[in-house]
């Protein structure tokens, strides 16, 4: 449903502008969230989000990412143009996406900012080529030409039509997002962007190939709402901005917070063997010194939750661990821990018991844990990149907030 792919008919009539609290079921300009919006005299400006365009299917139905909740939570009004794909060309849309701003502002809204993911994203800046009352864009996996597999002869228009549209742009600033493993992206997209976008003297940022997130829609995932979200907000914020914006984002790196954990986690990890003697072969060092540096592991889930593993004892090739995820994006998903029973099976860890999500984990060539979350029901799977965790750290955290709201 994000694959874009350039159209094929003619122009959908530009239909009126629905700004009513109603779902994204409609096709023009709808309220990106079940909320009441703020309205121009109250809002610090408005969001338009550009949705993607499919070959098969119509992506005016797919959810808004969740990353605009920290533009929603922070003052803006954020709608969606959403679109018909039998009629969703570079130029029509582009220019239905211009008499909105021109709607927007007539209705008082004092700034306006244009979102997109993919083909979305090259209509966020086309139309912020057009109207100069567009104050920043946020691109996300810019796309509109094809993709290497089945769309070779135009894939690398993905870069060729994308620079010029950055240096023609008149005022707005842009940040932009490039993603490691975008069979959209033509390479080297981020330092040719960054070299255009500093020579017009605006605010700007280019994100290329984050660590952590990869794949062409990864901008729709919790985790990059978690990682990126505050950041995006400071971004459009920041109306004086000129020159380059720098994103350094914290969460993911190690385990926060946010996370519960046994108050004698640390205390009956020591006497624990280390992963790599359970699988018999050498995983990546720890960043943390201590006997139970590989027994201790760190990562999170596309959803945004993050995942911790500690092993804490072994017999034979049954062993217990400590199995901790962060709270969800969403209401109704706290953070909360459990001891698990597993066994070694072949090269993997496997806890399956009943009534539980089973959880099962392979050491990778490059040193890391492939962490995978089945649902009880088995229909769905998660996966995590789980990396050695600072025990040392985590040992200061405990003992600095033992008896807190994150430990149990």
């Amino acid at each position: 449903m994000w694959r874009p792919f350039l159209a094929r008919a003619c122009a959908l009539a530009l239909g009126l502008l629905m700004l009513s609290n109603v779902t994204a079921a409609a096709i023009g300009l709808d309220p990106a969230f079940h909320r009441n919006l703020l309205g121009p005299a109250r809002a610090r400006g408005a969001v338009v989000w550009n949705h993607g365009r499919s070959l098969d299917s119509e992506d005016y139905l797919a959810p808004t990412p969740p990353y605009l909740r920290a533009l929603r939570d922070g003052g803006w009004d954020v709608f969606r143009f959403d679109r018909l794909r039998d009629s969703d060309t570079l130029s029509a849309s582009s220019r239905r996406l211009v008499a909105i701003v021109t709607e927007l502002k007539h209705r008082g809204y004092r700034r306006i900012v244009l979102a997109g993911q993919s083909f979305g994203a090259f209509l966020a800046l086309m139309a912020a080529d057009e109207a100069s009352a567009v104050d920043a864009v946020i691109a996300t996996a810019p796309a509109a030409f094809g993709d290497f597999q089945e769309f070779y002869d135009t894939w690398r228009l993905n870069a060729a039509r994308l620079y010029p549209l950055l240096d023609r742009l008149k005022r707005a600033r842009v940040m932009l997002f490039f993603f490691h493993g975008d069979d959209f992206d033509p390479g080297g997209r981020g330092i040719e962007a960054r070299a255009i976008l500093a020579r017009r003297g605006l605010g700007f940022a280019v994100v290329d190939q984050p660590a952590y997130l990869t794949g062409h829609w990864i901008a729709s995932s919790g985790a990059f709402l978690r990682r990126f979200g505050d950041c995006i907000r400071d971004f459009v914020d920041d109306d004086g901005l000129h020159g380059e914006f720098s994103c350094r984002p914290v969460w993911g790196e190690a385990p926060s917070a946010d996370l519960r954990l046994p108050l004698d986690l640390l205390r009956h990890m020591a006497p624990s063997p280390r992963l790599g003697a359970l699988f018999g072969a050498s995983l990546r060092p720890s960043v943390a010194a201590g006997p139970a540096a590989n027994d201790l592991w760190y990562g999170f889930y596309p959803n945004g939750r993050e995942v911790l593993i500690a092993v804490q004892s072994v017999k034979g090739r049954e062993l217990t661990a400590i199995y901790a995820i962060g709270p969800g994006i969403d209401p109704g998903e706290p953070a909360e821990w459990s001891r698990r029973q597993g066994r070694l099976e072949g090269r993997e860890l496997v806890f399956a018991q009943p009534g539980k999500s089973t959880l099962r984990f392979r050491p990778m060539d490059d040193g890391l844990l492939r962490a995978t979350w089945i649902s009880p029901d088995g229909r769905i799977r998660m996966h995590a990149e789980m990396r050695p965790a600072d025990v040392s750290a985590l040992a200061v955290r405990a003992a600095a907030a033992a008896g807190g709201p994150q430990l149990q």
